[in-house]
């Protein structure tokens, strides 16, 4: 479960401030898949990580029962001059996870070859992002954070992560960010939409993604006062 509490967030623009989130008061429940939608630049990533504790709100307060996993497919996870061995097992130690099972896992799910044992500054994007969620899988948590992972790499490799994903929802919560509609409906059971600094929570996922496709189609509000 994760409760947000009058949150707070701006980003300073040449216009003003820009909020992606103004006043927030919402609740996660435990136990449940749900989708995070909304607009480009909407803010559903500075959700994410402020919901891991990575960014902080400007203002309020966010509450987390149970652990929470770092914000799946971001680059900032990872030390760029170590491997992705190397950084496989700094995270376990940090996690107090067997180091050898972890490394086991992510070696055998991302997929990498011998790039595993090689610096992380010289990977893809898409590489980062499997060697991201092979470790978050790879780790027990209440709460998985994911950003658009699950569509990185071809069909065997997405048919494989939707598999491990569903396999940890049997234990775990998640909140999830994908522009896939389709993956959304599929993953996710409940849904919550970010629009113009606002957050609204429904309890079935098809409500949500209604609500989003019907946001689209109107043009964005102008958000910078508060």
């Amino acid at each position: 479960m994760i409760k947000l509490e009058n949150v707070t967030k701006s980003f300073a623009t040449p216009r003003g401030p820009k909020y992606v989130a103004r006043n927030i008061n919402a609740v996660f429940p435990k136990g449940q898949a749900v989708a995070l939608m909304g607009r480009n630049g909407a803010g559903k990533s500075t959700m994410l990580q402020m919901m891991s504790g990575r960014t902080p709100p400007d203002q309020g307060s966010i509450i987390a029962e149970g652990s929470v996993s770092f914000p799946v497919g971001f680059a900032g996870t990872f030390h760029r001059d170590l491997t992705g061995a190397q950084n496989t097992r700094f995270i376990a130690r940090i996690y107090g996870v067997d180091t050898d099972e972890l490394m086991e896992f992510v070696a055998d799910f991302a997929e990498l070859g011998g790039h595993f044992h090689m610096p992380i500054r010289s990977y893809s994007s898409g590489m980062r992002s499997r060697l991201a969620f092979g470790i978050s899988m790879g780790i027990h948590f209440d709460t998985y954070l994911v950003d658009e992972v699950t569509s990185v790499g071809d069909q065997s490799f997405r048919n494989k992560s939707a598999a491990v994903f569903r396999a940890r929802l049997e234990h775990s919560s998640a909140i999830v960010v994908s522009h896939s509609l389709a993956e959304m409906r599929n993953l996710c059971t409940s849904g919550a939409v970010l629009e113009n600094g606002e957050l609204t929570f429904f309890d079935k996922v098809n409500d949500a993604i209604a609500q989003h496709v019907e946001n689209m189609q109107q043009p964005i509000k102008a958000i910078l006062k508060p």
